[in-house]
């Protein structure tokens, strides 16, 4: 991909952005003057401000690049993400969960594990949360690196410092009111700078009828255009549930109804919404009880319209390329220098030797890592003769055939944006790279300090103390991330890496929380010994299994191949099943071998049994939490039976 010249009002917009988001954490800082108030923002702050900082606190590199990755890799199918993999699980955490998380007085998930189980218990969800939480920064700030390299052709290395440090600068300012209000100004800024991108792209392929109609004739040979290999039936991309019921083989992201329903839709949704401090820790700032319930509702409203800005664009990318409009193709993997000082000499190589297409591009394909097509091969070695180093280098990048999916809406804002809206929709991605960067981080220095370091390094330290070691900790956070960032460049779909994370940790805690939350039985033994068993269970399962394509190593397989899966995400899907299977099981197995070390007054407001129902402040019947959560669930309804 080409770089691009920003315009002087596309810098004016970067610039302005950028020192507003400065500024908020400078103004806030003066209101830091407690622990509480760094890391939980005093629990102060309206329900409709934490409701839009819980939705954009997941709105990160993930959700824009993601999303739109995974959009053109797997078609509509990919919106079971929110309407399967979301909404219900943000339902339940409102109605059920938050009266737990915040009259229990929690200040993290971690330490709501100590209260109701043990330290052991704590400590393991403490360590494991905090790991999950740098790769999940490392991603955004690869994503948003990746893009400024490509679209703006600025240095990778330099791109990911820089924009850390901007993030760095307002979380250690105004700790997690900064990041909350922050999360709110790039919602808005998502949507504006988005909605012109998937309105222009529809428009250009000729409106939604034009573009299924296209994408079904991409389902009959999808390799074509470096996708899937196979062949699939014609609503393959642009059906979300009749793909399914056909089994793995009979839909691009391979998975099965089983897998979807409850590897996606039970274990892996539940586990990231109801346990993951991250999105919980917006919820726990809110001003009171009714706010922290309203907070998961007043999210899920617009996320269970956001397929439509955020999967829509990989759908209309499939669809260019389909078309061949203006010679537009997918995204490919991006040749590095030490890949075209191998391939260089390979061509030139198959050249004089005079092989064929199909082992030349083996060759080639071999000495650059990465899939050639046959029939480009053919033409670049037809070239070879006359072209400079340059020009060659231009050809060797046109054959590849894998697909750098993490790049679709990068090519799409190039495509579609002239000079004003390139800085409206730069500033958009900027922003979602923040939320997602600043989330992570104020979840990270909360979880560190409170269940880590006051509870086992230093204890018994004044508030103040704590407050600085926040500060500390969010800038060993950040370039622990940047770390992660190095590791997650060598995936090329985002969503691919983050589902695997979220299977090693959320699968099994989700196991711990259900059991925990809803029987009195389960003793600190049995939450312990079951939540390490099913964490062991993701690596086990990971290093014996593999997604089709790949080779054994980071993506799995390492101790062996004994089952291959179609696809990564089907890879994940299956994990974290087995991971919450494993947890479960043990977790009540050894629960009722052992016994309790709480009494039942001890786990009143723990424990839904033992706790006295909460009558809803609100008077009005249709402000009841239960009947909005009820409508949410009536509206993700209508939406599958529409995309079915």
């Amino acid at each position: 991909m080409q770089s691009i010249q920003l315009g002087g009002i596309d810098y004016s917009i970067l610039i302005i952005y950028s020192l507003f988001v400065l500024g908020i954490g400078f103004a806030l800082k003066r209101f830091m003057k407690s622990s509480e108030d760094f890391f939980l923002s005093g629990r102060s702050i309206p329900a409709w401000i934490t409701g839009l900082a819980f939705l954009s606190a997941n709105l990160g590199a993930l959700e824009l690049v993601g999303m739109a990755a995974s959009g053109a890799k797997y078609g509509i199918a990919t919106s079971h993400f929110y309407w399967v993999g979301a909404i219900p699980a943000m339902v339940f955490l409102a109605v059920f969960m938050m009266p737990f998380y915040y009259g229990s007085k929690a200040r993290s998930v971690p330490e709501y594990l100590k209260m109701r189980f043990d330290e052991r218990t704590r400590c393991l969800n403490s360590i494991t949360f905090a790991v999950m939480t740098l790769f999940a920064s490392g991603i955004s700030m690869n994503a948003l690196a990746k893009l400024l390299h490509q679209l703006l052709g600025w240095d990778y290395n330099l791109s990911l410092w820089i924009c850390s440090a901007v993030v760095l600068i307002y979380v250690f300012k105004g700790g997690l009111t900064s990041a909350i209000y922050t999360e709110v100004l790039q919602f808005f800024m998502i949507v504006l700078g988005f909605a012109p991108v998937v309105y222009l792209g529809l428009k250009d392929v000729g409106g939604w009828d034009a573009m299924t109609q296209s994408l079904s004739n991409v389902a009959q040979d999808p390799a074509r255009l470096g996708l899937a290999a196979g062949s699939y039936a014609p609503d393959a991309w642009s059906s979300a549930w009749k793909p399914l019921l056909g089994g793995p083989t009979a839909n691009p992201m391979g998975v099965d109804l089983f897998a979807m329903v409850f590897g996606l839709g039970f274990v892996l949704s539940f586990g990231y919404w109801c346990t993951n401090f991250l999105v919980v820790q917006r919820a726990m700032a809110a001003r009171n009880m009714s706010a922290a319930r309203r907070t998961p509702l007043i999210a899920a409203l617009p996320k269970m319209l956001f397929p439509a800005l955020v999967i829509v664009p990989g759908m209309i990318a499939v669809t260019l390329a389909s078309l061949g409009k203006d010679g537009y193709r997918l995204p490919p993997k991006m040749l590095v220098e030490s890949a075209y000082a191998k391939a260089v000499p390979a061509v030139k190589e198959a050249a004089s030797q005079k092989l064929d297409a199909e082992a030349a591009a083996k060759l080639i394909g071999e000495a650059a890592g990465a899939k050639m097509f046959t029939d480009r091969v053919a033409a670049l070695l037809e070239a070879a003769p006359t072209l400079d180093d340059k020009s060659l280098r231009n050809h060797l990048q046109n054959a590849v055939a894998d697909t750098d999916y993490d790049g679709v809406i990068l090519s799409l804002v190039k495509r579609y944006c002239p000079s004003g809206l390139l800085g409206l929709a730069l500033t958009a991605l900027l922003a979602s790279f923040m939320s997602g960067m600043a989330g992570n981080v104020t979840a990270f220095n909360t979880v560190w300090t409170y269940d880590l370091y006051q509870a086992y390094i230093c204890p018994n330290k004044s508030d103040q103390h704590y407050m600085w070691m926040g500060r500390v900790v969010t800038v060993a956070g950040v370039l622990l991330s940047i770390a992660c960032a190095y590791f997650a460049s060598n995936y090329s779909n985002a969503m691919d890496i983050v589902q695997l994370v979220f299977g090693f940790v959320n699968a099994p805690l989700f196991a711990t929380f259900l059991l925990g939350m809803f029987w009195a039985r389960t003793t600190s033994h049995g939450a312990f010994y079951g939540l390490l068993a099913g964490t062991m269970t993701s690596a086990l399962f990971h290093s014996l299994t593999l997604a089709a394509g790949n080779t054994p190593g980071l993506k799995g397989g390492y101790l062996g191949v004994a089952q291959t899966f179609p696809s990564e995400m089907a890879q994940n899907f299956w994990l974290a099943s087995f991971a919450f299977t494993a947890c479960f099981l043990l977790t009540l197995v050894i629960s009722l071998a052992t016994r309790r070390t709480k009494t039942n007054e001890e786990l009143k407001g723990l424990v839904y049994s033992l706790t006295p129902k909460l009558k809803d402040e609100e008077q009005a019947w249709y402000l009841k939490p239960t009947t909005i959560g009820w409508a949410l669930l009536a509206g993700c309804v209508v939406l599958n039976f529409l995309f079915w």
